[in-house]
């Protein structure tokens, strides 16, 4: 599948190789406005996704905003499935009069993948140098001035150098296999010292273990750092080359798994790909509704700053960000029993009424919400109306939805635009309704989506809405299916689609709503079925994600000339590994502080995804089982990483930090405490502490006894394991001893208390 050898020479005559000449061309950038898939249906069957909102924001307003900022001058946003409604809301937003920004759009009815629609632009002859490429639904803050540059000096040295690639390090949950986007393992090879990329496979899985590594990445690579910590930001600086690669390869349809890999197998014309990671800044990719969640909460939380929804202002009314992460429009009615819990926006002309509850959710414009109702992480769009005593629990509800008094939507549930639910019905779990019925044929690969001119559906009733389809999906009734409108009680309007064969045991992987705990159990033994597997598996790899062609053993050559490099590269290299050893290919550290690490990353998403304390349990023991630790190394990576959190919150004096320590303690210590079996985990508690005050923490040093009484007052240490640490400490330096000479009051008191009970 390689390039054609025409495609340098049309380049060539399209673009200068003057510096001068290159520097007067405007950066440009191409934003696809339709993500080719069909994740978010039935959503997109009736608006595409760029417009879904995000944090009551557009997502292609993220993406433009982030555009600007970095310096492009010129963006072309290509426009598919619901062109029309694209084009007219660009049209009457601001960016059409920016100054020094401009937005164009370039419709196409007939293209069908990312590779058609850059085939087009190549077409319209509109990208003279070296341009951004992105999807509309990515979200990002991070500077360009680096990458380009990085790019830029890449190309001189060496044509061939066509592509950069965005990536971040993204750690995946240890018992799931997947990182916190709900996306699939991803496995990169990166050259070192060069970032060029060698080797590219997503969706992992369905290699059961086995990872195959052609030989000629080995013959003509020093070295390659193999991960599967990176997340693929989707953000690419491309040459012009890039777009003829895909006129010249008709094949190229999707941009990774087709034009990436394409690259890099086809050794005739050379063409390479670079990588640049970032670290400090953000980037992220809303690609199915658990993403959709998590970057929805990551704005709330500030990480993608200054796009944030006070500073991202649409329309006339501002929005205030008010204590514990709390966003509310100027112009909203609240009962004075209604409590708002954090992490939660509320959007402009919303009514909320008497002893309602709402917490890590967000609420869009023009809503209703009645009395004693219940919402938890859940995104309402606009103009909803949600009846008195409702139950919504990790839910999207779409513009326009009614919620009838008593209704109760389970965890994962869509409701798609204007569905009403009837009086005291409880939606199922992962139910995705609609009021137009489920296409039968689906395509796995690009989103069939209804005509432009009916994609805003006004139907009256559910008899009336087939009528409304595209000429493209003309399937009658009969080919239809979607459950009756009496699953949604009375006055209840919608189909309730069916989860297609097979694709039941996916919904939980890409749902808003937190794994379920009976499948992290069950995920988590089957786990713990590899380890043991892998255990009795002599080809048990070395826990470092450098694979040098010397460090390689060839030990089950059928030759048997280990020493023969040309016979050891005579057949393919196959790199194999299992679950226990996936998150320490990228790891240069040794055992115990990868382990750690593993740890507080699990921590921190769990505060962030307000994930509960027996999932956490469960990811803990999954990381025990696979780094084979022992429950003392378990309390001291959880209690080191929540008096972290504790020093990550604002304060301004040690008696403010002792409070933040309280409140990190009380919120967590059911899950220290399940790690505090005995004497020498406590003890171990202990260390750490004085470890932390002593070098990483200092800040936490006068409060050491303070702490250490709060950790006994609430039973998480006892007398015993503080006494016995005091006797260790007895023949030790003067140095080592400076904590107990600290703590002698209280040690004091706890040697008579004990000899008071003697």
């Amino acid at each position: 599948m390689g390039a054609q050898k025409k495609s340098a020479s049309t380049v060539a005559a399209r673009t200068s190789d003057d510096p001068e000449e290159l520097a007067r061309v405007p950066l440009q950038a191409v934003l696809l406005a339709d993500s080719f898939t069909t994740k978010f249906r039935p959503i997109t069957l009736e608006r595409p996704k760029v417009l879904l909102p995000l944090a009551n924001v557009p997502m292609i307003e993220y993406a433009l905003a982030w555009l600007e900022s970095v310096g492009v001058e010129e963006v072309f946003v290509f426009c598919c499935a619901h062109a029309k409604q694209v084009t007219n809301y660009l049209q009457s937003s601001p960016w059409f009069s920016q100054p020094n920004f401009s937005v164009a759009t370039i419709e196409s009815h007939n293209s069908v993948s990312a590779g058609d629609a850059l085939r087009l632009i190549y077409e319209r002859n509109v990208i003279h140098g070296d341009f951004i490429l992105i999807s509309g639904d990515t979200l990002s803050n991070m500077s360009l001035t680096r990458a380009l540059q990085e790019h830029r000096e890449r190309k001189k040295k060496d044509s061939n150098a066509v592509m950069t690639m965005v990536i971040k390090r993204s750690k995946l949950s240890p018992v799931t296999q997947q990182s916190r986007l709900g996306t699939d393992e991803l496995f990169m090879a990166i050259d070192p010292d060069t970032k060029q990329l060698l080797f590219y496979e997503e969706n992992t899985h369905h290699l059961k273990g086995t990872l195959s590594l052609d030989k000629t990445l080995l013959i003509d690579n020093p070295s390659i750092t193999l991960h599967n910590d990176m997340q693929d930001c989707f953000i690419d600086i491309c040459s012009p080359e890039v777009l003829s690669l895909f006129t010249d390869n008709f094949d190229y349809q999707h941009l990774r798994r087709h034009f990436v890999k394409g690259l890099l197998v086809d050794d005739i014309m050379g063409y390479k790909i670079y990588t640049h990671e970032i670290h400090s800044s953000y980037a992220a990719r809303v690609d199915n509704y658990r993403s959709y969640d998590t970057i929805s909460k990551d704005i709330i939380q500030r990480w993608t700053y200054p796009l944030v929804p006070d500073v991202l202002l649409l329309g006339s009314s501002a929005t205030k960000l008010e204590r514990e992460g709390i966003y509310r429009a100027s112009e909203i009615v609240q009962s004075r029993s209604a409590q708002i819990g954090p992490l939660t926006v509320i959007g402009n002309n919303t009514r909320i009424g008497n002893n309602t509850t709402i917490a890590n959710s967000v609420i869009g414009k023009g809503c209703s919400i009645g009395s004693n109702v219940l919402i938890e992480g859940s995104y309402i769009w606009d103009n909803v109306t949600v009846e008195d005593g409702c139950q919504l629990r990790h839910s999207i509800v779409c513009d326009r939805v009614v919620m009838k008094s008593g209704s109760v939507l389970s965890p994962g549930v869509v409701l798609s635009f204007k569905v009403v639910v009837g009086q005291n019905v409880t939606v199922p779990t992962y139910s995705k309704v609609s009021l137009l019925l489920q296409p039968t044929k689906q395509d796995s690969d690009e989103e069939l989506e209804y005509a432009d001119n009916n994609s805003d559906v006004e139907a009256s009733s559910i008899a009336g809405t087939h009528n409304n389809l595209n000429g493209e999906l003309t399937s009658d009734l009969s080919e239809m299916q979607g459950s009756a409108t009496e699953e949604l009680g009375s006055g209840g309007v919608g189909y309730i689609w069916s989860i297609c064969e097979g694709a039941s045991e996916e919904e939980w992987r890409h749902s808003i709503a937190p794994v379920p705990a009976e499948k992290l159990v069950e995920l988590s033994q089957t786990m713990d079925d590899d380890l043991d597997f892998s255990n009795q598996d002599g080809n048990a790899p070395a826990s470092s994600g450098e694979l040098k062609p010397g460090g390689v053993s060839d030990s089950d050559d059928e030759d048997g000339d280990a020493n023969n490099d040309s016979a050891y590269f005579e057949k393919e290299v196959v790199f194999q590994y299992s679950i226990a050893y996936k998150d320490v290919f990228p790891i240069f550290l040794n055992n115990t502080a990868n382990f750690s690490l593993q740890v507080e990353a699990t921590f921190l998403r769990a505060v962030h995804e307000n994930v509960k304390v027996d999932h956490v349990i469960l990811e803990v023991n999954s990381l025990k089982l696979s780094y084979n630790m022992e429950f003392a190394a378990c309390a001291g990576a959880i209690f080191y990483s929540m008096l972290k959190l504790a020093l990550g919150t604002p304060y301004n004096s040690s008696a403010e930090l002792y409070n933040a320590v309280i409140n990190v303690i009380n919120t967590w210590q059911r899950l220290l405490k399940s790690y505090l079996s005995g004497k020498d985990e406590e003890i171990e508690i202990i260390l750490k502490f004085e470890e932390m005050c002593s070098e990483s923490a200092k800040e936490l040093s006068p409060l050491f006894t303070k702490i250490l009484c709060l950790l006994y007052d609430k039973d998480m240490i006892s007398e015993d394991a503080i006494l016995d640490w005091e006797s260790e400490k007895k023949y030790a330096e003067e140095s080592d001893r400076v904590f107990v000479k600290q703590a002698e009051k209280f040690l004091q008191w706890l040697r008579e208390a004990s000899e008071e009970e003697d």
